[in-house]
């Protein structure tokens, strides 16, 4: 029996045996990644698209996605990376790219105004060794690293990235129990814990979904806002109400084809709830 320390769950798996992440296998008494160096998507994408406002704005960084995510959101728009199952035949082509070689093509593209790399497509905690092992390298050819992410991962993991982040955004999908376990299959105090120690050592900014029906309500968002303004001792000495928060729009995808884009006025009021906490507030998918 091998133990997973990454997230909540704590997998206990049998050798052979994947965890629920699709991305993580016991391998003699030992649970490691089955995606290290597994490559399924590269762009070099605006920073801002990741979304960061506040972090190098008019930049570019250079984009990669793995396979697997511990959660499993319904409407999931990578769900053919994020969302892997056992059970089905996926043909996702991967290219094998080491640490070094990702580093190299980081600086390759500085002349188009490339910063350094994000982690993101898929749920880079899932493979959080590539991460590191990767984010060292860019650090000594003097880029940056950023992770986009679910934030569903143990503090130990987090302390292990933090000295070789630069920037996170962090998913804070919702503010209440249910929605991230029945819906999500998810726990909310993990993300709020991994957030409360994030904002200390690098740049954060959140990003919240707003599905209708279930996260949409102006109640929940002042709750969000107002725990995210409480946070402490934020990274360059900021106060929590300067963290920016991205409230975005929905879309009908994967699972959850059965609910409407969501309204732009929600989008709007809700944005200007937010605003009641904290001082950077975009609106997102609009």
């Amino acid at each position: 029996m091998a133990f997973c320390n990454v997230c909540f769950r704590h997998c206990e798996l049998h050798d052979g045996q994947t965890g629920p992440c699709g991305a993580r296998a016991a391998v003699s008494g030992r649970v490691e990644p089955l995606y290290y160096g597994r490559i399924s998507s590269l762009a070099l994408d605006p920073i801002e698209k990741k979304p960061l406002k506040q972090f190098h704005p008019g930049k570019m960084i250079l984009s990669v996605g793995s396979l697997g995510c511990n959660l499993r959101c319904p409407f999931c728009q990578n769900h053919e990376i994020a969302q892997r199952d056992g059970n089905r035949d996926f043909t996702i082509k991967t290219e094998c790219m080491s640490p070094e070689r990702l580093a190299d093509l980081a600086t390759y593209y500085l002349p188009s105004k490339n910063i350094g790399v994000a982690y993101t497509y898929n749920e880079p905690l899932v493979c959080w060794e590539y991460v590191r092992d990767t984010a060292k390298l860019v650090h000594k050819n003097r880029m940056l690293n950023v992770m986009v992410t679910n934030g569903t991962a143990n503090l130990d993991i987090l302390s292990q990235l933090l000295p070789h982040i630069d920037a996170m955004n962090i998913d804070l999908k919702g503010f209440t129990d249910r929605y991230y376990k029945e819906v999500l299959g998810g726990d909310r105090q993990t993300v709020m814990n991994f957030i409360q120690e994030a904002v200390k050592r690098c740049h954060v900014e959140l990003t919240t979904l707003i599905v209708p029906g279930e996260n949409d309500n102006v109640d929940e968002m002042l709750a969000l806002s107002e725990w995210v303004a409480g946070l402490k001792n934020v990274q360059g000495g900021k106060q929590g109400r300067e963290i920016p928060l991205h409230i975005s729009r929905f879309f009908p995808r994967h699972h959850m084809t059965d609910r409407n884009p969501t309204d732009i006025t929600t989008i709007y009021s809700l944005v200007q709830a937010a605003q009641k906490h904290l001082l950077y507030v975009y609106p997102g998918n609009v």
